[in-house]
Order: C-alpha cells, then structure tokens, then sequence
C-alpha cells in the first residue's frame, strides 16, 4: 500500500470511528457532520471526499463494523483447525460474533438491529478495504468445504442471519425473554434445523472418503 492510500485508510478510519462515537453516545439524529469531523481533527470538507451525508457514513460505518466482527471471529476459527465441518465452523462463528456482542452493547445497538434483509443485500459483500474479505466471501470459502451440497446457499445464510439477530438483541442488552447464555443452546439447536432443511445430499468426495455410496446419500 501506498504512503497515499495509507492516508486516506487513516482518515476514513478516523471518521469512521468519530462517527461511531457520537452516534452511540447521542444517537444519529442528534449527531451532525460538524461534530464528526470536529471530533475526528478535520476539516468538514474532508468528509464529502469520502461519504455523501451522515447517513452515508451510517451505512458504511454499519458494513465496517459488521465486518470487522465478522472478520474477527473467522481469524479466531482458524486458530481452531480441529473444526472442519462447516456447519460447525458456522456456529463456531456465531458464538464468537454473539460473544463480542455481549461485551460490546455499543455494537448491539448500531449493528444488530441492522442484521436484516437490507444488510443482507448491501452489506456482505462489502470489504473495508482490499486486504479484507467481505462476510460474504468468507461464507462461500467455508461453504465450499462443505461436506454436503445445500439449496439455495444464500437464502440459507439470510435466514440464519435473521433468526441470530432477531433472537439475540434482547438477550444480550436486556436479558430477555432469558439471558444469552440460555438461549444459545436453543438458538444453536434451531441454526442446525435451518442446516438439515436445505441439505440436498453430501457431496461425492465426502461420500467416496468414507467409503459409501455417493448416490444413495441424501439427507
């Protein structure tokens, strides 16, 4: 990289994480462009080299961050290369993301309620920058180890997705209906429901590697 581009990585890191700030210590709405770069040492006309309006910066700082966790617990599962099995490897993922969640409640509250269809589509094929892989890059480098073949993959990861964010957000900043730690086992139990439901059968080279018959195993 050069001196340049490390430049600008630093100045948008900077607004990025003024905007972060102000919006969870005051909220979007009461936060205004001034303050961010005020707040980040520049000047405001800094920051229309890089984001449209706050709401631009909003959305980026969303897909930012979400990467980063992402991105995080992914670096922390391949500290972990006795879990091969994807399905694991995605729960494994899933409890590092709710685990950072749970120290975090500043993240919960800019991100989780975010983690919906218009995330989905905007946001997993984001990268912050070119040396990090997007969420969604990250999925189907996973998925394609994968002992079984899956229908309709995306849908798949929408619908985990969802039903994480959708459980997990009270759980963590509210304790409610019952604390994180309890519903896991619940939530992990339900991932492996949606898993099964989009099966199609395992795929030839696992099959032949335990020595069965590839054409007879569907799920």
């Amino acid at each position: 990289m050069s001196k340049i581009d490390q430049k600008k990585r630093e100045k948008k890191e900077a607004l990025l994480l003024s905007a972060f700030e102000l919006f969870t210590e005051k909220g979007i709405q009461n936060t205004s462009i001034s303050e961010i770069v005020k707040r980040a040492k520049m000047a405001k006309g800094t920051f229309y080299l890089y984001f449209k309006d706050k709401y631009d910066i909003r959305n980026h700082l969303i897909a930012h961050k979400a990467s980063q966790i992402f991105q995080a617990a992914y670096a922390d599962l391949l500290r972990h290369p006795d879990i091969q099995d994807f399905e694991e490897q995605v729960l494994f993922i899933t409890d590092n993301i709710l685990d950072q969640f749970a120290a975090n409640h500043s993240l919960v509250t800019l991100i989780s309620k975010h983690l919906s269809w218009g995330f989905f589509k905007n946001s997993l094929t984001f990268s912050p920058f070119s040396d990090a892989p997007a969420i969604y890059t990250i999925y189907e480098s996973l998925l394609s180890h994968a002992a079984y073949t899956y229908r309709s993959p995306e849908l798949m990861f929408y619908m985990i997705l969802e039903l994480v964010s959708g459980t997990s957000y009270n759980a963590i900043l509210y304790q409610q209906p019952i604390p994180l730690e309890d519903l896991k086992p619940e939530l992990y139990d339900a991932i492996r429901g949606i898993f099964k439901q989009f099966r199609i059968r395992k795929k030839r080279k696992a099959a032949e590697n335990a020595g069965e018959d590839p054409g007879s195993l569907f799920s």
